[in-house]
């Protein structure tokens, strides 16, 4: 990013007009050290003109039939496609995401409307058997899912585009108007996939984008008019949110420390070469990416060398080159986070066999072998480029060792033993497994979310979209 980048201005579209004057919230590169964007903070006292509006376009959007709904998620899929580069482009800007991750990203996004048009053509109901019954016999039962009316999508700046594409697109595709809350790292990127919705024919009625901090976010989560809130973020923050939004429905998506267990019998090569890709794409910035990697103690030397070496062959610099695998983190506070962590744990006992160090809010991809059990870096969610190698000696134990965490989003497990995949499918407490992969491996058309501090409901469109709608029973007596 030789040339000095061009501020991006997002304003906050509220009643159906993009708001541009008023206070303003910079953005500044994590790579570039510039401003890269500037978004207008939506005010208390338009939570409410949002909210009048959003009333009235909810029986709107209500009314408008799946077909044509559909149709628009189509096209907005396949404009998804032909600005992928200037989305991911914006992504890098904003975030130091690399563009090979960001084109992943958007690519995820196109996915995403695709299937949330699916969705919307086959929105249904039943007919129920109520006969079976004596009181049911000669009464008919019908039901239908109907919209919730007004949803809240808060979204986070580590994957903001496609956890929007998610939370919009399955909103829209339930017949919901949509609030939107983004990230204050990446309005510019939230925006962007907003306006190609709306360019694609998303009716006013079914979105507003209010930026603004913690007050703002509140407000909106607390208003009685919001009747389910998709929430992706830190427990804290969902607690705050949780806490603000009373008696509604809640999706959350709370983060992890998630574990990949590599057994004896499993290919060492690509077990390294897997967990390296996936353990510092987006800088580690993912709540399923690899943090806690659990080895067989007979191949434990051989895995931490290949992992190492393949760690060391990640290409680390500047986000806009289509080379790089590792960019910069979110901040430098971040950064600075993820490397306290790591000689935190070596104080303790383990050692850093390849990074350990940043720079500025780069942070060299960083291995820790055998670290303390008690280390932040096991027991806490990093968030970032570093990824911690410990042995193990049977896999009852590590399978154990894996639930001894607050959280339990997902898992990776490297054996060919069918009998090891079932025990640890039920065994561990986590929201999903994924077998000869790692744990940061996700599919947008399968249900996604985690168990204790990980949150509750899943995110995924057929799966939100019982969550964004309410089934509404008809009864017809005397007629069957």
């Amino acid at each position: 990013m030789a040339d000095k980048p061009e501020i991006t201005q997002v304003g906050s579209l509220i009643g159906g007009v993009w708001v541009t004057d008023g206070p303003q919230v910079e953005r500044t590169g994590p790579w570039t050290r510039l401003v890269v964007s500037t978004a207008r903070q939506a005010q208390l006292q338009e939570v409410a003109t949002a909210l009048t509006y959003a009333r009235a376009g909810a029986k709107a959007v209500a009314r408008m039939p799946p077909a044509d709904r559909a149709d628009i998620l189509d096209r907005a899929a396949a404009e998804a496609v032909h600005r992928r580069t200037e989305l991911a482009e914006l992504l890098a800007l904003e975030l130091g995401k690399p563009v090979k991750d960001g084109r992943g990203e958007i690519d995820r996004v196109a996915d995403t409307f695709a299937v949330c048009a699916a969705e919307a053509r086959r929105i249904g109901g039943e007919v129920l058997p109520v006969a079976g019954w004596g009181r049911g016999v000669g009464t008919t039962a019908l039901t239908q899912r109907t919209p919730i009316g007004i949803a809240l999508a808060i979204t986070p700046f580590n994957a903001p585009a496609n956890l929007l594409a998610h939370k919009l697109g399955a909103s829209f595709a339930a017949g919901n108007t949509t609030l939107v809350k983004p990230p204050p790292q990446a309005p510019a990127s939230s925006v962007a996939v907003v306006r190609l919705l709306l360019d694609c024919g998303l009716p006013p009625e079914a979105v507003q984008v209010l930026h603004g901090g913690a007050e703002v976010g509140a407000a909106l989560s607390a208003a009685s008019e919001v009747g389910v809130i998709s929430f992706t973020g830190s427990p804290e923050t969902g607690a705050a949110v949780a806490r603000a939004a009373g008696a509604k429905r809640l999706v959350m998506e709370l983060g992890g420390n998630a574990a990949t267990i590599v057994c004896e019998d499993a290919d060492i090569a690509a077990a390294a070469r897997v967990c390296a890709a996936t353990g510092y794409s987006n800088s580690g910035q993912s709540c399923i990416s690899v943090q806690r990697i659990y080895v067989d103690r007979r191949r434990y030397d051989e895995f931490v060398d290949a992992f190492t070496r393949e760690v060391e062959k990640l290409t680390v610099g500047d986000p806009s080159d289509p080379g790089t695998d590792v960019g910069s983190m979110v901040d430098d506070h971040a950064a600075e986070r993820v490397v306290s962590w790591a000689r935190e744990a070596v104080t303790g006992g383990a050692s850093i066999t390849t990074g350990g160090h940043r720079d500025g809010a780069t942070v060299i991809p960083t291995v820790v072998a055998a670290p303390p059990a008690d280390a932040r870096l096991i027991r806490d969610e990093v968030f970032g480029a570093v990824v911690s190698v410990t042995a193990f000696d049977e896999f009852d134990q590590v399978l154990t060792t894996c639930n001894d965490s607050r959280y339990g989003l997902q898992a990776g497990l490297f054996t060919f033993d069918v009998r090891r995949i079932f025990t640890a499918w039920r065994e561990l407490e986590v929201g999903g497994l994924v077998v000869n992969g790692s744990s940061n491996f996700r599919l947008d058309h399968v249900p996604f979310g985690g168990v204790k501090d990980s949150g509750f409901g899943r995110e995924s469109p057929r799966w939100m979209i019982d969550d964004y709608t309410s089934v509404k029973t008809l009864l017809l007596r005397g007629i069957s």
